[in-house]
């Protein structure tokens, strides 16, 4: 019988040495697949370990949702905080400290590729097809997400600027080599169609679906600059669910006191012992000790009449100095402090990737609907009459209104990498709540810095002689 184990050592499906720590989620645990996959249950508890397998440290439980916006101009040190992940701040990183991400996403792709290499043990059709629907999805998000970190973006790249690894088998031995990023983006392509033509419409709070796969596909699209497709695919995800949450209730949508404008999330309770905020702040005696503090440029880009400004920004004093906090990930009404749910997917990304979309192909008038559809939403009092942009002015519109809404939520740096712009940080700013105090280490990123691409872990390429070092490291 065949035997599937998940060790540290193993994840990745690249024989990493040195480390055989097994991870004791049920059914991943030195047990043979003719009992880890027997019944409908089992792959339920499958799919479940599948999930949290984007939770560890350095994927949604962590890392993941902040060093996108640190690595670019959402985000400044405050130095009254622990000053952590000044290597990704300060463009610091090398092949010794970036393995977090490699590790848990290849963690999340191998359960993924155990359920489906499982599945012709389920005789309930509707369920297989549900199940491989989740699992071909979620493959499909941890590639792009590490496509986006490790290799070009799409539409910059040239046929021989390498992707990465695309894992379909759970085969511990393998030892692939890195295929060139636009194969990988065909590939996540791939599995996301497939996944999209048989899921389930819907499956629950805290699993993917069909319209949360319609909204990645969106999301892919847009960064092939495919906007035709961009924008069917979000066209079908905002036919089922066009929600992107009231002015009343887009504040409690961070508190998980809301599911309205969710299109996919990743849940976490309190024993789950997983605060996902502290890597932004921790409360204290004397206030809130950040980590890291809204860049004041930004900080006024919020008109005062934008809900997102309290929604995401709490300005208050720690030890007498006044920041501007981030709040989406201070916690709930009740339970542990910056313990919250992963939003990995809203209806507001879905509609700006349309009006990016639209706007790219010229059809105006339709990407201002849609701008003006969220900005109705978001600014009391909005005069939609008013919001006429054209041209130039309506692709700057989309532009803020994209960074305005997803900010602290793990976009800043892609969207600036996929669109060819360079980190481009005000420097005359510091990290006080007045724009005094001390600004940015580096003023950011030149185009085409090869510092776009975080370094493959050194352990990858010292047990892979197939694995490919990035340019620059």
């Amino acid at each position: 019988m065949k035997k599937i184990t998940i060790s540290a050592a193993l994840l990745s499906g690249l024989m990493l040495t040195g480390c055989d720590k097994e991870l004791t989620l049920v059914p991943y645990n030195s047990i043979t697949s003719d009992q880890a996959f027997a019944t409908p249950t089992d792959f339920q508890n499958a799919v479940n370990g599948m999930y949290s397998g984007f939770l560890g440290g350095s994927y949604y439980g962590g890392d993941f949702i902040i060093v996108p916006d640190l690595l670019a101009d959402n985000l400044i040190l405050c130095q009254r905080g622990r000053l952590t992940n000044r290597n990704f701040s300060e463009y610091l990183y090398s092949g010794e400290a970036t393995s977090g991400l490699f590790f848990n996403a290849y963690t999340a792709i191998r359960r993924a590729n155990a359920v489906l290499e499982n599945l012709d043990k389920l005789t309930n059709e509707a369920q297989r097809n549900n199940f491989r629907g989740e699992a071909l999805a979620a493959r499909a998000l941890a590639h792009f997400d590490l496509a986006r970190v490790y290799a070009k973006g799409y539409v910059q790249a040239s046929a021989s600027d390498l992707g990465v690894p695309y894992i379909t088998s759970t085969d511990p031995t393998q030892k692939p080599g890195r295929e060139p990023v636009r194969q990988t983006y065909d590939k996540v392509v791939a599995d996301l169609v497939e996944a999209e033509a048989i899921i389930n419409a819907t499956n629950g709070v805290g699993r993917l679906n069909k319209t949360a796969v319609n909204g990645l596909l969106s999301r892919v699209y847009l960064y092939r600059g495919e906007w035709q497709k961009a924008i069917d695919a979000a066209t079908k995800a905002l036919t089922a669910s066009s929600d992107v949450g009231s002015l009343t209730a887009f504040p409690a949508i961070f508190r998980d006191a809301t599911e309205q404008g969710v299109l996919f999330k990743l849940r976490i309770i309190d024993k789950d012992n997983l605060a996902v905020g502290v890597n932004y702040s921790q409360a204290s005696a004397t206030g809130i000790r950040s980590e890291y503090v809204c860049d004041y440029d930004l900080y006024t880009k919020y008109a005062k009449n934008d809900v997102r400004l309290t929604a995401g920004i709490t300005t208050s004093s720690f030890s007498g100095t006044p920041y501007n906090h981030i709040a989406k990930y201070l916690g709930r009404a009740t339970g542990n402090a910056n313990v919250v749910d992963v939003k990995v997917l809203r209806t507001a990304e879905v509609l700006l990737n349309r009006a990016e979309a639209l706007y790219r192909l010229g059809k105006d008038t339709d990407a201002l609907a849609d701008l003006n559809r969220l900005r109705v939403n978001r600014y009391t009092g909005f005069d939609a009459s008013k919001a006429t942009e054209t041209g130039d002015a309506l692709g700057a519109a989309i532009d803020l209104e994209r960074r305005l809404e997803l900010a602290f939520e793990g976009h800043r740096f892609f969207d600036l990498k996929r669109r060819n712009l360079p980190v481009a940080r005000v420097t005359r700013f510091g990290d006080r709540a007045d724009g005094t105090g001390t600004t940015y280490v580096r003023p950011g990123l030149a185009i085409n810095d090869p510092k776009f691409q975080l370094p493959i872990p050194q352990a990858e390429i010292n047990a892979n002689p197939q694995m490919v070092q990035n340019p620059g490291y």
